[in-house]
């Protein structure tokens, strides 16, 4: 496995194929690991045994997802005790597969503000118990939907640690996401984790990330998840990202024929190349000078 403080992860979301498949894909493409959801079909076709041999003998991380409501976008119908209920029954599943880390997708932007806390409070002590890394993504739909709460909301739980994702800001905000608003820069020292994927202020992907006309919104990504890097980097964790163009209405497609404009799994090949050369490693501290 690298040794890099910076580990690239190949996304499985729309992936179709086998979990070997997936680690051959992942090591052609010279990523350190694997993020998949804990309920993708190529984590049900094996046992947990299987799923960590595999892994390992292919010289991979893995970081796990855990979606709570049913879906990506949660149903309306969930309660904040069903959300608590599948955060524990997958944190109790994920924790035999030996992840590097666990990531959260959890909660519903409809709930009120009470209720919000309420939860939050109760997720952090789930997690307390974890002995692996957990961090709640900032996901459209979900309880971190929202910049605008976030630096009261992380003074408020000050034990909450993040998976930046700032392309749902971008959609949810109608804006670019840039280093000097309040929300990333309460945020910086809280991201463990981050998803690189290029938003837009109309919407959560852009075309092609290297396409001259999306130069400034890859710019203010790029200085986005720099700061983060700078300001939560701690040596004990090395510093993860995935790149995360994929399907599901996030890629635009051609009028009539619905073909992709571009192929997510090359783009994702290709994000990462740009980001093991571009992203700046804060030095460890403790390493001797």
């Amino acid at each position: 496995m690298s040794s890099s403080r910076l580990l690239l992860f190949k996304t499985l979301w729309g992936w179709t194929a086998s979990l070997e498949q997936a680690c051959s894909s992942a090591e052609s493409d010279r990523f350190d690991g694997l993020e998949v959801n804990l309920d993708h079909p190529c984590l049900e076709a094996l046992n947990p045994e299987a799923i960590r041999r595999c892994v390992s003998d292919a010289k991979q991380h893995l970081i796990l997802e855990i979606v709570t409501g049913g879906d990506y976008t949660p149903d309306l119908n969930g309660s904040p005790s069903q959300h608590l209920d599948q955060i524990q029954r997958g944190l109790e599943r994920a924790m035999g597969l030996a992840p590097l880390k666990i990531t959260l997708i959890t909660g519903s932007d409809s709930w009120d503000e009470v209720e919000q806390h309420r939860f939050l409070d109760s997720v952090l002590d789930q997690i307390d118990s974890c002995s692996i890394p957990v961090t709640l993504e900032t996901h459209r739909s979900r309880s971190l939907f929202d910049p605008w709460r976030m630096p009261a909301w992380l003074a408020r739980h000050p034990r909450l640690r993040l998976t930046a994702d700032l392309s749902h800001w971008c959609a949810v905000s109608e804006r670019m996401m840039s280093p000097e608003l309040p929300p990333i820069q309460a945020m910086a020292a809280r991201v463990d984790h981050i998803h690189a994927r290029i938003g837009h202020a109309q919407g959560p992907s852009v075309s092609h990330p290297f396409a001259p006309e999306w130069a400034e919104a890859l710019e203010s990504h790029r200085r986005c998840w720099q700061l983060f890097l700078d300001r939560s980097a701690r040596p004990e964790q090395p510093i993860t990202m995935t790149p995360e163009f994929g399907p599901d209405g996030y890629m635009p497609l051609h009028p009539f024929t619905a073909e992709p404009l571009a192929d997510v799994q090359l783009l994702n090949a290709e994000m990462a190349s740009w980001l093991r050369s571009t992203m700046l490693i804060p030095a460890d501290p403790n390493r001797s000078r």
